[in-house]
């Protein structure tokens, strides 16, 4: 088996977190039921269908993590997303191809940034700039996660903290600053759950 872990119980009248890794969660009580997914789209989205298809269903999925900024002024502070799009599939051409929509962006309601996934640990300033152009964040799992809670009919919230600017030295900034990160998340749980 992959790298999910699950500890808690779901049950209907409590929200289920969803993290990517142990890091992130280090801080986070009891009370709730928390899944690590492990990280990258396709860790997040097996791991949460596979908790959601066991049932019951929890009464939202509120998932809770790092990422990274795009655009100046939202370091250091945690962020409720308003939408989430997937940056690495090429949406566009497949349209192209098949006439279909695919992986198009996901309206998760509110006036929150917007949150750029893939399965890329963003610290190119290149590769960060064009992100600019289309999210305030970026992070490894929230797409799946809310395409995964949305087909479950599952209400869903991204909440993200953020540990660098997804630029050069990116990675060990997240390494230096993960700890404190999830110390923020887990107060935000206290707060707002």
């Amino acid at each position: 088996m992959g790298p999910m872990q699950l500890t808690g119980t779901v049950t209907a009248d409590r929200p289920l977190l969803v993290l990517a890794v142990a890091e992130e969660a280090c801080y986070l009580g009891d009370e709730f039921p928390v899944l690590l997914t492990g990280m990258g789209k396709v860790n997040a989205a097996a791991g949460l269908a596979a908790v959601l298809a066991g049932g019951p269903k929890p009464s939202a999925v509120v998932n809770l993590g790092t990422a990274g900024a795009l655009r100046s002024g939202l370091a250091g502070r945690t962020h409720e997303v308003g939408s989430v799009l997937q940056h690495d599939l090429d949406s566009r051409v497949l349209r192209l191809l098949t006439g279909r929509a695919v992986g198009e962006p996901l309206d998760l309601g509110g006036d929150g940034p917007v949150l750029a996934t893939g399965d890329l640990f963003v610290s190119d300033p290149a590769a960060r700039d064009r992100l600019a152009e289309r999210a305030h964040l970026v992070d490894m799992e929230g797409y799946a996660l809310a395409l995964v809670a949305h087909r479950a009919a599952v209400p869903v919230r991204l909440v993200k903290h953020v540990s660098d600017e997804a630029g050069e030295g990116a990675d060990r900034v997240w390494r230096e600053t993960v700890d404190d990160c999830a110390k923020v998340l887990a107060d935000w749980v206290r707060e707002h759950l």
